[in-house]
């Protein structure tokens, strides 16, 4: 690849719009999800694939059926995207949008990996 076409594919990189959003990973077997929001979309899935490839991610269950099932186990999905030009506070942003999703899928115990958050009310 020539320096100049390497330019090219860096500017338009720079320039395409950033999505932040809500993941599922979901797991094949059991149909338990784990959910998440991201500042981010880009390459997230690789991200996930290579902190639980490395025994590195911090949800130890989800951690743990990866070891055991592999990723052919795994799907993941973005659920929710949107924009990111316009945020002002993305991590306020994230956590209500957080917020929501637990409401709406809740994906705690026998349903998924994440832990239900400390001042969790079920008609919040």
């Amino acid at each position: 690849m020539d320096t100049e076409h390497k330019k090219q594919l860096q500017a338009a990189y720079k320039m395409a719009p950033t999505y932040y959003g809500v993941i599922q990973i979901k797991n094949l077997t059991n149909n338990k999800i784990y959910i998440d929001t991201v500042a981010n979309l880009h390459n997230r899935w690789n991200f996930y694939q290579l902190n639980l490839n490395k025994n590195f991610y911090r949800n130890n269950p989800l951690q743990a059926d990866w070891n055991t099932l592999g990723i052919e186990a795994f799907e993941y999905t973005v659920l929710w995207k949107k924009d990111a030009a316009d945020v002002q506070n993305m991590r306020q942003t994230l956590k209500d949008l957080k917020l929501k999703w637990l409401h709406q899928l809740t994906p705690f115990d026998d349903r998924g990996y994440n832990r239900r958050p400390k001042d969790w009310e079920e008609n919040d």
